[in-house]
């Protein structure tokens, strides 16, 4: 794969990733919710915080430049390429929520890690 056409991909995976982030931080600031009738009453709140708003708009961003990757690449080579998304936000949950990575997560994450590899290079034989 050339590496522009990684550098688009990467930062499509990375807008989504920062856009799980951020509608994490929002849906953290109303609580957890328990069903339809707890997010109907939480939809205010939700609609106007920064981290759902940023969230979504990462989101809008995200789709623009995968549409861009993906007139540049195989979809069987750039698609497998979001599984980075998971080590990303699985590091970045760690250090901004303080969320746990167990021995296990890591394993997988490894695997994932191989696996995006093997893709990755297999697109720049094609």
């Amino acid at each position: 794969m050339r590496l522009p056409d990684l550098l688009i991909i990467l930062a499509g995976v990375l807008l989504n990733a920062v856009a799980q982030l951020l509608l994490k931080s929002g849906a953290g600031a109303v609580g957890p919710l328990g069903g339809m009738a707890d997010l109907r009453g939480a939809l205010p709140a939700l609609a106007m915080h920064p981290g759902i708003l940023g969230g979504l708009a990462c989101y809008v961003i995200s789709v623009v430049v995968w549409i861009v990757a993906l007139s540049r690449v195989d979809v069987s080579v750039a698609y497998p390429m979001l599984s980075v998304g998971y080590v990303v936000n699985a590091l970045l949950a760690m250090w901004l929520f303080g969320e746990t990575v167990s021995v296990q997560r890591w394993i997988g994450i490894g695997v994932i890690l191989v696996g995006v590899t093997l893709v990755a290079r297999s697109g720049a034989h094609a």
